[in-house]
C-alpha cells in the first residue's frame, strides 16, 4: 500500500459553499459514472440538512487524483456545531479555508481558522463565489490576511496559497484573470501544499476515535485516522477511554476505507489513512484503539464546553400521549443519552425529578435540530426556555459572550444598535458596503435569546445575523425580557370564529378556528405587557331568530404560524413548549390559573 495520501478538511462559515465544492470534486475526480444522476449537495444526507441547506454533522469522503488518495472531510459551518469541527481537525493534516467573495470572513471563519492555526496547519485559501455581482475578491483577500495576523499566524502560515473559485460551476483558478475550466488547480495545490501524514507502520497500531457512525448490521462504527502501525481484520485491539482505562478487548470484525460516497471493506489499513472500524459496542468519541502491546491512550483535544441549557421533560399536558409514539420518561432518557454518544458538544444530566433532564449545548440552533430530529422520530415531550450557563471564579459570576455580526440596510441600523444595547451588547466596529452597514457587537449570550426574531421584524426581514461564542466575561447585569404578555386559554375545547372575533383586538393569535386547546395553553401574544386569560372556545348562544347574512360573516386576522425556532425564542421563564410529531404548542408551566398565582407569590416572597 504505497499510494500517496492527503487528509484535508474544508472549513468555512455557514453557506459559503463547502458542500457544493465537495460535490464538484467528486464529479471531476471520476467518482460518479458519466450517466449517473447525482443530486446537488450530495454530502448533506440528512433530511434536516437538505431542508435547511446547512451541514449539521461532518461527512467523510475520498477521491483519487492522479497517483494520490485525498481523504476529504466536509465540516459544519454553523457556530452551534463547532464541536464537530474541533474533533474533525484532529483527523487531517491540512485545511481548505473557503471564504465568500462578497461576505468575506465572518465569525465562524475566525473560529475554525483559529483552531486550524493552533494545530499548526498551513491553510489553502479559496475565495469562492467570485461570479457574484457584489464580489470584492481583492478586499476579501486583505481581510483574510488581517484575520491571519490577528490570530497570531506564523510566517509560514501567512505564506498561504490563494485560489479563486466558482464552486457551483466546478471552476478554480490561481489568478482572477485566468480562464478557468475545472478544479485541477485546486487539486494540484492540495497534493503539493498539504503534507503527507506520518506513515510509521513499524510501531504498534494506534487510532484516536474522532467520529462515531452506526450500521444496523455491524453496530457502532469508530471513525478516525490511523496514527501509527497497521491493522487487519480479526486482529485483537484494546479500547481505552481518554484517561487510559481499559474498556474492552475485542477483534476488529469489519474494516473500511472511504472511496467517494461509499465505505469500502478492506482486509488491512495502514498509518495515515482515515478508516472506519467495527466490533466495539462501547466505543465513544475521544477513545483510543490500540495494539495490546502498547496500552497508552492518545491525547484527546478537550472541546469547548456548552454555553446554553434547556430542560427536557415528559409531556404532562391534557393532550399528552395523543400524538407521539415515545412518551415515557425512560424512552426520553434513552434517546437523550444516545444523542451524547455521537454529539460531543452536548451534555445530559438527570435532575432531582425523574421526569426532567438538563440538556446543555452550544446554541439555540443545535437545540432546535435535536428537538426537530426527536419529534420526527416520534417522540413527545416538552422543553423549557433556554438559559445560559454561568461560571463562578473568585466569587465573581461570569457569563458567555458572543461576537455578533449584523449586515443591515443603513435605514435600520439605529434600530438594531438600540435593541442590542438594551440587551447589554457593545458595538465594536461598523463599516459600510454600498447601502448596507456591517456592524460588529459583543453581546451576552442570554441577550441574544429571542433577538433574531425581533431583528428580522425591525429590519423587515432584510437583516442578516451571524454569531459565534467569544468567551466568558463578568455578569453584565439584568436584561429586560419579553415586552409583551401572553394570551392564555381559559378552558379546554375547540377554537371558534365567534370567540376569536370578539377578542382579536387584544393581540395576535397563534390558533385558528377548529384548533383544539386546553386551559393554560398560550394561544397568542398580548398587545400589553401582562398576561391575559381569554376564552377562545366560547360558542355562540343559539336562538330562534335567523341571523342576517352579514351578521354571520366573520372577519378574522390571520393567525401567526410559529416555527420551532420562533417558539424557542418566544417562550418565557414560566412557560414550556409542548413538542409532538404533529404539533408545537406553548403553554404555562402551571396550567391552573390559581396555581400560577400561588407560585408567583412564593417567588416574590423568596
Amino acid at each position: 500500500m504505497n499510494i500517496s495520501i492527503r487528509n484535508i478538511a474544508i472549513i468555512a462559515h455557514v453557506d459559503h459553499g463547502k458542500t457544493t465544492l465537495v460535490d464538484q470534486i467528486l464529479k471531476q475526480s471520476g467518482t460518479f459514472r458519466e450517466n449517473q444522476t447525482v443530486e446537488d449537495r450530495v454530502m448533506d444526507s440528512g433530511d434536516l440538512e437538505k431542508e435547511r441547506g446547512i451541514t449539521i454533522s461532518s461527512k467523510n469522503t475520498a477521491v483519487n487524483w492522479k497517483d494520490t488518495k485525498i481523504n476529504i472531510v466536509d465540516t459544519p459551518g454553523h457556530a452551534d456545531f463547532g464541536g464537530e469541527v474541533e474533533r474533525i481537525l484532529k483527523m487531517v493534516n491540512g485545511v481548505i479555508l473557503l471564504v465568500d467573495a462578497a461576505e468575506g470572513p465572518l465569525p465562524q471563519t475566525k473560529f475554525v481558522l483559529r483552531k486550524s492555526l493552533s494545530l499548526g496547519y498551513k491553510p489553502i485559501v479559496v475565495i469562492n463565489k467570485i461570479d457574484r455581482k457584489d464580489a470584492r475578491p481583492d478586499a476579501v483577500l486583505n481581510e483574510i490576511f488581517d484575520l491571519f495576523v490577528m490570530l497570531d499566524a506564523t510566517n509560514e502560515q501567512l505564506d498561504f496559497p490563494v485560489l479563486y473559485a466558482i464552486a457551483k460551476e466546478g471552476i478554480a483558478k490561481e489568478n482572477l484573470e485566468d480562464e478557468g475550466t475545472d478544479l485541477s488547480p485546486l487539486m494540484d495545490t492540495i497534493v503539493d501544499h498539504v503534507p503527507e501524514p506520518d506513515r510509521n507502520i513499524e510501531e504498534p497500531f494506534k487510532m484516536l476515535v474522532s467520529s462515531i457512525d452506526w450500521n444496523d448490521y455491524v453496530g457502532r462504527i469508530a471513525v478516525g485516522r490511523v496514527e501509527q502501525g497497521s491493522i487487519k481484520v480479526n486482529k485483537e485491539v484494546a479500547l481505552l477511554d481518554s484517561q487510559g482505562d481499559l474498556k474492552e478487548k475485542a477483534r476488529a470484525t469489519k474494516l473500511f476505507t472511504f472511496s467517494g460516497l461509499q465505505r469500502e471493506p478492506v482486509e488491512q489499513a495502514e498509518a495515515g489513512d482515515i478508516i472506519a472500524l467495527a466490533g466495539y459496542e462501547d466505543v465513544n468519541i475521544g477513545d483510543t484503539l490500540t495494539d495490546t502491546a502498547d496500552m497508552t491512550p492518545m491525547v484527546y483535544m478537550d472541546l469547548d464546553q456548552p454555553t446554553i441549557a434547556m430542560y427536557f421533560r415528559v409531556n404532562n399536558s391534557p393532550f399528552a400521549g395523543l400524538e407521539g409514539d415515545y412518551v415515557t420518561s425512560n424512552q426520553l432518557k434513552d434517546r437523550l443519552y444516545r444523542e451524547v454518544r455521537t454529539n460531543v458538544a452536548m451534555r445530559v444530566e438527570q435532575t432531582e425529578s425523574p421526569d426532567i433532564y438538563k440538556v446543555s449545548g452550544r446554541g439555540e440552533l443545535q437545540m432546535a435540530i435535536l428537538i426537530e430530529t426527536m419529534r420526527r422520530e416520534g417522540y413527545e415531550f416538552s422543553v423549557s426556555r433556554p438559559e445560559v450557563l454561568f461560571r463562578e471564579n473568585d466569587g465573581i459570576t461570569y457569563e458567555p459572550f458572543e461576537e455578533v455580526v449584523i449586515d443591515v440596510h443603513q435605514d435600520y441600523s439605529n434600530r438594531v444598535i438600540d435593541n442590542i444595547q438594551q440587551r447589554k451588547g457593545i458595538m465594536t466596529s461598523m463599516s459600510q458596503e454600498g447601502e448596507n452597514n456591517r456592524i460588529v457587537f459583543r453581546v451576552p449570550s442570554r441577550g441574544l435569546i429571542g433577538f433574531r426574531g425581533e431583528m428580522l421584524t425591525e429590519t423587515r426581514g432584510t437583516g442578516i445575523m451571524h454569531q459565534q461564542f467569544d468567551g466568558y466575561e463578568p455578569f453584565a447585569g439584568e436584561i429586560p425580557g419579553r415586552t409583551r404578555g401572553a394570551l392564555i386559554a381559559l378552558e379546554k375545547g375547540d377554537v371558534t370564529s365567534y370567540a376569536l372575533e370578539g377578542i382579536q383586538d387584544r393581540g395576535q393569535f397563534f390558533v385558528k378556528p377548529g384548533d383544539k386547546v386546553y386551559a393554560g395553553q398560550v394561544v397568542g401574544v398580548n398587545n400589553r405587557s401582562d398576561d391575559m386569560i381569554v376564552n377562545v372556545a366560547k360558542k355562540k348562544n343559539l336562538t330562534n331568530h335567523r341571523a342576517t347574512q352579514t351578521a354571520d360573516a366573520v372577519k378574522l386576522n390571520q393567525a401567526k404560524d410559529m416555527s420551532l425556532e420562533q417558539c424557542i425564542e418566544f417562550i418565557d421563564n414560566d412557560e414550556l413548549m409542548e413538542v409532538t410529531p404533529v404539533s408545537l404548542r406553548i403553554r404555562k408551566t402551571y396550567l391552573d390559573h390559581n396555581e400560577r398565582k400561588r407560585q408567583e407569590k412564593k417567588k416574590a416572597e423568596a
